[in-house]
């Protein structure tokens, strides 16, 4: 059965995104090492669709650059129609069904992006199989939370983690 993978950055205090949605926090200068990724190559390697509600997507086309992921397959999950665009298939109701279902189906391992309101909702619905969550040394005091109000109480094992020269820290957890 193919996994769902949350791969994401998140500040010390918990947040993923500015109260906007911006992210440019996770693009500053004195962070950057020279050929790091983070093993992000690597997981897009192992993946073959995305998962994203419709605030991150929005984040996503508004940098300025083409779709990052046209080589997969995307669905964004919306409270409202949405038609389909080339790189897109929007989901708007049934999350949990629509994702149960998307898992049985034959390829490779797929990518929760986020926000925390999708997180929680599959948090909640036991379908997270697996956690790649790197720490940014950073306190934002306000944002966008890694799981929303409303995420159960959940018991995770730390798998793997390793620190990087700029203070990252990413852990690899399972359920």
């Amino acid at each position: 059965m193919r996994q769902i993978i949350l791969y994401i950055a998140a500040s010390l205090d918990g947040y993923i995104a500015r109260p906007d949605g911006s992210i440019d926090w996770l693009e500053n200068e004195k962070f950057a090492i020279e050929n790091e990724d983070y093993g992000y190559s690597e997981f897009l390697q192992t993946i073959d669709t995305t998962l994203m509600g419709h605030s991150t997507y929005k984040v996503v086309t508004g940098f300025d650059t083409p779709f990052p992921y046209a080589d997969k397959t995307n669905y964004v999950f919306s409270h409202s129609k949405q038609p389909d665009t080339e790189h897109v298939q929007f989901v708007h109701s049934n999350v949990a069904g629509f994702v149960k279902q998307l898992k049985q189906q034959s390829g490779k391992d797929i990518w929760l992006i986020g926000g925390g309101q999708l997180n929680t909702h599959l948090l909640n619905a036991g379908l997270i199989d697996e956690i790649i969550l790197t720490y940014i040394p950073v306190i934002l005091g306000s944002g966008i939370p890694l799981f929303a109000t409303g995420a159960q109480e959940k018991f995770l094992k730390v798998t793997e983690s390793k620190t990087f020269a700029n203070g990252f820290v990413q852990v690899r957890l399972d359920f």
